[in-house]
């Protein structure tokens, strides 16, 4: 980030202004939402977000999860081994190379996902926008969040 780019004159201290706090306090909105609909399916938040990239494509090295959810291995170790114990994947050394764990969904990590499927709905309804807002404004913070990545 350029440091001569950066001036105080447009952009206010105010925390009501602050496109952070917006981010921030918006998604605690989003798991107070999310929370009873998790609970049905007893995941937490970050435990279903590993479901949803396992419920696309089985059978990933812990590294590509890790990369899908900006999450650390240190980070996403414990979430893998809280859903291992509950029986919804399996983790085991890649026979090609040792240092990879393969982690796949197990026949009830499967079968959860059919139990998953109304959790997008019940969301957007709780949201109460249109279908194409929702989605422009989930690209609109994709733009921002590949705009940050860059800078920093």
């Amino acid at each position: 980030m350029d440091d001569a780019a950066c001036t105080a004159d447009d952009y206010s201290m105010d925390l009501q202004e602050q496109l952070c706090f917006a981010v921030y306090s918006t998604m605690l909105g989003l798991n107070r939402a999310y929370r009873p609909l998790l609970d049905k399916l007893d995941l937490t938040y970050p435990q279903y977000l590993v479901m949803l990239v396992l419920w696309k494509r089985d059978e990933l090295i812990v590294s590509e999860i890790s990369q899908q959810l900006f999450l650390d291995t240190p980070t996403l170790t414990p979430l893998l081994k809280r859903l291992e114990v509950r029986g919804l994947l399996s983790r085991k050394r890649s026979t090609r190379d040792e240092r990879q764990v393969i982690i796949t969904l197990t026949e009830e990590g499967r079968a959860l996902h059919q139990q998953a499927r109304d959790v997008p709905a019940c969301l957007a309804t709780a949201m109460k926008l249109p279908p194409a807002q929702i989605g422009a404004l989930r690209d609109q913070l994709l733009a921002l969040r590949g705009n940050l990545f860059d800078a920093g």
